[in-house]
């Protein structure tokens, strides 16, 4: 979606919200009957303030364009009288603070989600913290048995050609065949 597309649908959004507000606001029995246009207005607000807010992805002409800063400066404006004439209305169908208490509870959501979204990554980075740590150990038991089962097997082995050039080796090889003999003739 092209960046003008995205803010008048974002734009879009947002007026849709405060005309269907403005329509159900007289028939509304509670905030709820609202809600859905509430949390659209939110969403239209938010669209509107991202766009203005990324220019990376436009030429500078169009960033510094008399149309393009105009027209973001009056959906601001408009948007802002909007977004009070809505809370006035809020707070006169249901009672003074109405409003205040939707933008509050609303930011605190906001901030626990990020705060949980921040903590999930923290778990995440501390869990793979932990399994590469749990790699190290293995790699290090892994590394310290081979050496161990390697110079165990260079010493059999030396012991081996040790024993075979060694002459007592080869002397009691030659008695305990003797002995063997002898024990095997007698009867």
């Amino acid at each position: 979606m092209e960046p003008i597309s995205t803010a008048l649908a974002g734009f879009a959004l947002f007026k849709s919200a405060v005309d269907g507000i403005k329509s159900a606001i007289g028939t509304a029995n509670d905030v709820s009957d609202i809600a859905g246009y509430i949390d659209n207005l939110f969403e239209g607000e938010k669209q509107v303030q991202q766009q203005r807010n990324k220019k990376s992805t436009q030429t500078v002409g169009d960033q510094f364009g008399i149309k393009s800063v105009a027209q973001e400066i009056i959906d601001a404006k408009l948007a802002k009288e909007q977004m009070q004439e809505i809370a006035t209305m809020v707070d006169m169908r249901f009672g003074h603070g109405t409003w205040r208490s939707i933008v509050d509870e609303r930011a605190k959501r906001i901030r626990e989600a990020k705060e949980a979204a921040a903590l999930a990554r923290r778990e995440a980075a501390r869990k793979q913290k932990e399994f590469q740590e749990n790699i190290k150990q293995a790699m290090m038991v892994i590394t310290v048995i081979l050496i161990m089962v390697g110079l165990f097997v260079i010493m059999m082995i030396w012991v081996a050609k040790a024993s075979l050039n060694d002459p007592l080796f080869i002397s009691l090889s030659q008695h305990s065949t003797t002995d063997i003999n002898f024990t095997s003739q007698s009867p």
